[in-house]
């Protein structure tokens, strides 16, 4: 059984629930690096249909040609991404104690997020809307990057809420407007919890920095019920700033009652 898995049900009891931040790192075997069986047509599409998911610096050639080789196929960072189910970021820095910065982005399942916004900025820059990263995440995880070592694979995973089960979800909406539909009586079918598995690994010869976003997304009343409880319990203790940033107000009270409706379920026949 993998470390970490590849569906949300796998992956929520690996994530952080509320309080800190924190990295949660789990290392992982060459095997359990990436997802065996993607959907390349899927990512194929998304690519198609969005050239804005590829940027790239020219400090980003080199280092997306020696990933493609080592996955077997050709395109530098574009074709391996396209290879594979997990979207792709490289990150380098400009000297021995500069910090890591966004060479390059193939993202074709973005969560909230532009690839083009984020090119060139370093890790805190990338992570600016996150509340509490500078303080408490920021220079571990400098730290770690600088003394990661080639042949070394790490993994952790997240979640976000969702209105919707699309594998791009980029919300032009505000969270009044896009969970404005969301019921006690229909969170199960039109809440979607949304999960990357991310990965981090040294590429051998450049040096620079492979970070994987696998995205899963599954409908909340698909999910069982230990997770559905497990969400309820996170967005009950996540920190009012990350509340506001997730727009959790207009969907958290569904979500908890929802949750509380499973639980009593489940009491019924225990």
């Amino acid at each position: 059984m993998a470390s970490l898995g590849f569906s949300v049900d796998e992956l929520l009891p690996r994530a952080r629930g509320g309080g800190a931040l924190k990295m949660g790192l789990t290392a992982l075997s060459e095997r359990e690096w990436l997802q065996s069986n993607p959907d390349l047509a899927a990512r194929a599409a998304a690519f198609d249909n969005h050239p804005a998911s590829v940027q790239l610096t020219p400090a980003a050639c080199a280092a997306g040609e020696e990933l493609a080789a080592m996955l077997g196929v050709e395109g530098g960072l574009e074709g391996a991404a396209r290879s594979v189910w997990e979207d792709i970021c490289l990150l380098a820095a400009n000297n021995d104690d500069g910090p890591y910065r966004l060479i390059g982005a193939a993202v074709a399942f973005p969560t909230d997020w532009h690839p083009a916004d984020k090119l060139g900025q370093p890790l805190i820059g990338l992570h600016k809307p996150i509340h509490g990263y500078a303080e408490q995440l920021a220079t571990g995880v400098d730290h770690f990057m600088a003394k990661l070592k080639p042949g070394r694979i790490f993994g952790r995973c997240n979640w976000f809420v969702s209105p919707t089960p699309a594998l791009r979800w980029i919300d032009t909406e505000p969270p009044a407007l896009t969970f404005a539909h969301v019921t006690h009586e229909n969170a199960g079918l039109s809440l979607f919890v949304r999960s990357e598995r991310q990965t981090l690994r040294r590429l051998p010869e450049t040096g620079a920095i492979v970070f994987t976003i696998g995205v899963y997304v599954t409908a909340l009343g698909e999910l069982s019920a230990s997770n559905v409880a497990r969400m309820a319990e996170a967005l009950a203790t996540i920190p009012p700033q990350e509340t506001e940033r997730r727009g959790a107000a207009y969907f958290a009270p569904q979500l908890q009652a929802f949750a509380a409706d499973i639980a009593a379920t489940a009491g019924e026949f225990s």
